[in-house]
């Protein structure tokens, strides 16, 4: 299991990305949640096999049709508490 903390910037609220994410996740078996921050950015904490985590990374590099990423950060994280589900937080 591997735990990845994910910031992505750009135009990513108003665009459906944290639900969009959320079906993504859940289709690939990751566990975890995505917000959206106050500054405008989403932030996801996400749990799982490295290789679909990193699937996901892929898919958050461009986002949902009407989102435009323009950065995104990947810090790997130790897992201090495993998270059963995938989930939109505030």
């Amino acid at each position: 299991m591997y735990q990845a903390r994910l910031l992505i910037t750009g135009k990513v609220q108003g665009v459906f990305y944290r639900t969009s994410c959320q079906e993504v996740a859940q289709r690939l078996g990751l566990s975890g949640w995505v917000k959206n921050l106050s500054d405008g950015n989403v932030e996801a904490l996400v749990q799982g096999e490295k290789g679909e985590i990193e699937k996901l990374i892929t898919w958050c590099k461009k986002g949902p049709p009407g989102a435009v990423v323009s950065n995104l950060d990947v810090n790997w994280e130790t897992i201090v508490k495993q998270i059963t589900s995938f989930k939109i937080v505030n």
